[in-house]
């Protein structure tokens, strides 16, 4: 999807405040069109906005009630990973349309938006923020509270690309319509302004090159495939 048929999807997206009941009733209620599992204490699944006014009207049936939610008016749903060839640790939060590659690694904290894709191979490290659009190739690593600034807004920005087989230093930040190139590093806590290209080892505030890549520095960055094994 490009940046406008992202921009429609939110938009036209029904904004919804989904919300579970754990319930104990005085009096048989009818919830509606929201889901319920029980025949005494009750679990109710539905929108806050149909539920609301059925808890209103029916209180003296209510004995007490327990309300979890943890979004308002939502746009976009999760990502449904049950089914995709890659590892998705607990904690992790992905948006619909994102694109995960074959053994990939989502670790705890990452926050993947609408629109990222992540490419075969890749890990994405604890508390990493992908953000709208950002785009991550094969084999790369994406390092522990590291940003790919995402560009849903404005509509004309590139996005961030990483091309195959880059590491990013933990807690780098790559702005948007960065493009770093094959099997470079990016050094922990650097802050990328402008294009990397293939190969070479950048670092600082503003990000610089610092040396080609040697197999000294291959060597330390080498990524492990049985971390990515299933």
């Amino acid at each position: 999807m490009d940046t406008y048929e992202l921009i429609r999807y939110i938009g036209g997206a029904k904004k919804k405040t989904p919300v579970k009941l754990y319930i104990k009733e005085n009096a048989p209620i009818d919830y509606g069109e929201a889901q319920v599992f029980g025949a005494g204490d009750k679990i109710v699944f539905g929108d806050w906005a149909a539920l609301s006014p059925i808890l209103e009207a029916n209180q003296s049936a209510i004995a007490s009630i327990v309300i979890e939610n943890d979004c308002r008016n939502s746009a976009i749903p999760l990502l449904d990973v049950k089914n995709l060839h890659a590892r998705i640790e607990p904690g992790a939060i992905i948006r619909e349309h994102v694109q995960i590659g074959d053994n990939a690694i989502i670790l705890m904290g990452a926050i993947l938006n609408i629109g990222a894709s992540v490419g075969e191979g890749s890990m994405i490290d604890m508390g990493a923020i992908l953000g709208g659009r950002a785009a991550v190739g094969a084999h790369c690593h994406i390092g522990a509270g590291a940003v790919l600034a995402g560009v849903i807004e404005p509509a004309s920005a590139q996005p961030v690309v990483i091309e195959d087989g880059v590491l990013i230093g933990a807690n780098a930040v790559i702005l948007e319509g960065v493009r770093v190139g094959k099997n470079s590093v990016v050094a922990a806590g650097s802050v990328v302004l402008a294009d990397v290209p293939e190969n070479v080892v950048v670092g600082g505030v503003p990000a610089r090159i610092l040396k080609t890549k040697d197999a000294k520095t291959a060597s330390k960055t080498e990524l492990l495939e049985a971390l990515r094994q299933l």
